[in-house]
């Protein structure tokens, strides 16, 4: 649901409201019963994160071929540790 910034003509003290795209705009002022104003906002910025999005998968050549790079310098994780003092299950027979 959207939030919409008001601002009172009387009082001028401003506030927000979360209200339906379809709901009618707020007119008293809660504080002092004025008549409201909704004003312009901005609204939020928001970024796509993730593969299918422009700022990931459409980079220049040299930034994808430094990523491609760094890839390849990281170091192989190391193999899992065995012990060969626990009993295989050939050994319990």
């Amino acid at each position: 649901m959207p939030t919409y910034e008001y601002q009172c003509r009387k009082c001028k003290r401003r506030h927000e409201a979360s209200q339906s795209i379809t709901a009618k705009p707020l007119t008293t002022c809660p504080r002092c019963g004025g008549k409201l104003k909704r004003l312009i906002s901005s609204g939020s910025g928001f970024l796509f994160k993730g593969s299918g999005f422009y700022i990931t998968d459409y980079r220049s050549k040299g930034y994808q071929d430094a990523k491609k790079r760094d890839e390849q310098a990281k170091p192989a994780p190391p193999a899992p540790k065995t012990s060969s003092s626990t009993p295989s299950s050939a050994d319990k027979s």
